[in-house]
């Protein structure tokens, strides 16, 4: 019996030492890649330092994000993403169960709707950002051709000068490219229900709203919890296609906290400043996935 359990030991042993070399070379590659840049840029927040000048770095603790936290721009900005975000998310989150809805009731068309779903979230991004800055062109662009033609514009329109207005194009844009993702992802947990469910509901009396509400609505949480996550990191440091269609502007009126980061770093070079900014946003984004799952996971969920 003793040489048997030694046996087994060694055998465990020698398994064991076979999946911690597999495992790290895989494990230094990530250490390398993702924590060294995150311990590296967390030290560079507590340094005053520019790329002007890269060798004279003044500790300054939490100074550069008390600058930020006490800054009347700071928040303008932060209220601009978060208007940014809230609009994009929610108006994508009702296009997709809308247009899911649509599918999976499979009406005359539906697989041409859930195949033509796939074109504008295959556009890159700064390819969308290019077309809707063509479409947008106060002189060329396609929406003042369209309007112009249906009688509702007497002359061409600079959509992008106005800053109120600018923001929610861009909004335009980013919904028109991100929310066959919502679509797709809640269509397919839509699939997965089983169709008693629906069928008792019916049996029960239930109306086609009552039936959304009390049955699909909840069944669908897990996956609308996914889509609000993904989609509120990516709205909340949303970059490129601000960078694309206004540069910011008009009047630093469509500038996100990505985007002050980025000018932060690379136009001002202010690296301390822009590695500050990059955790404030972090922060910012840990807050509210924390508020989507307190908000819609439920012990049901969790089993």
């Amino acid at each position: 019996m003793n040489q048997v359990a030694s046996a087994f030991l060694n055998q465990r042993r020698r398994e064991s030492l076979v999946a911690w070399a597999m495992i790290l070379p895989s494990a230094f590659i990530i250490l390398v890649v993702i924590f060294y840049p995150i311990v590296r840029t967390l030290y560079l927040s507590a340094f005053d330092v520019s790329l002007i000048r890269p060798h004279e770095r003044t500790f300054v603790g939490l100074g550069n994000y008390l600058h930020f936290l006490t800054n009347d721009v700071f928040w303008q900005t932060i209220r601009r993403t978060v208007y940014f975000t809230i609009t994009s998310v929610g108006i994508e989150l009702l296009l997709g169960i809308g247009v899911a809805l649509l599918i999976n009731a499979r009406l005359p068309g539906w697989r041409l709707l859930r195949f033509s779903l796939i074109i504008p979230w295959a556009v890159p991004t700064i390819v969308n950002g290019t077309i809707w800055r063509w479409i947008y062109n106060a002189d060329y662009g396609a929406l003042n051709g369209l309007l112009l033609q249906l009688g509702l514009i007497d002359r061409y329109v600079p959509w992008l000068i106005d800053p109120w207005r600018a923001m929610n194009l861009v909004i335009v844009a980013d919904v028109w490219h991100t929310f066959p993702f919502a679509a797709l992802i809640i269509q397919a947990a839509l699939a997965t229900i089983p169709a008693e469910f629906h069928e008792a509901a019916a049996i029960d009396g239930a109306n086609v709203w009552q039936t959304f509400r009390w049955v699909t609505l909840p069944l669908l949480r897990p996956a609308i919890l996914v889509v609000l996550v993904i989609r509120t990191v990516e709205a909340f440091r949303v970059f490129d296609i601000i960078f694309v269609i206004t540069r910011g502007g008009p009047a630093f009126g469509t500038v996100t906290i990505s985007y002050l980061t980025y000018l932060e770093t690379f136009r001002k070079l202010y690296i301390g400043n822009g590695a500050a900014l990059s955790f404030l946003v972090s922060g910012f984004i840990f807050l509210a996935a924390m508020i989507y799952i307190r908000l819609l996971y439920t012990d049901e969920l969790a089993d």
